[in-house]
């Protein structure tokens, strides 16, 4: 999957579900093992961990590999490992305190706001005769 496509497919998955304060940063030319990192705040636990499974559901949708997730137990914070793309989804406060964005820093990537594809389609199931 190209990258703005997962990028996208991510970013309107945590619109979905009302995440906020969505942030995408390129680190494809720091020494990293990845291309994107998305940050987004969600208000409550319950909201981090639907966060996080909205984005899991739809980027398997689109038939890309979800490599791990961590932090789902506290649901204060929760990492969603998409390979090239990585995930941290979290309560404002403890988003504050950590400040990632100092980390990732540099310039957020501007999204455009394209229709996304559609998710591909899965091949019918074949009935077996009797």
């Amino acid at each position: 999957m190209d990258i703005r496509v997962k990028q996208r497919v991510v970013v309107e998955a945590l619109e979905d579900v009302k995440g906020h304060d969505i942030v995408v940063f390129n680190t494809a030319r720091l020494p990293s093992m990845f291309e994107r990192v998305v940050i987004a705040s969600g208000d409550s636990n319950r909201q981090v961990k639907a966060l996080a499974d909205r984005v899991q559901e739809r980027v398997r949708e689109f038939g890309a590999r979800v490599y791990g997730v961590e932090g789902e137990s506290s649901g204060e914070w929760v990492l969603v490992d998409l390979g090239d793309v990585v995930v941290h989804i979290m309560h404002p406060t403890v988003r504050d305190f950590y400040n990632l964005e100092e980390i990732w820093g540099g310039k957020p990537v501007k999204l455009k706001t394209p229709k996304m594809a559609k998710p591909r389609a899965k091949a019918p199931r074949r009935r077996r005769s009797r």
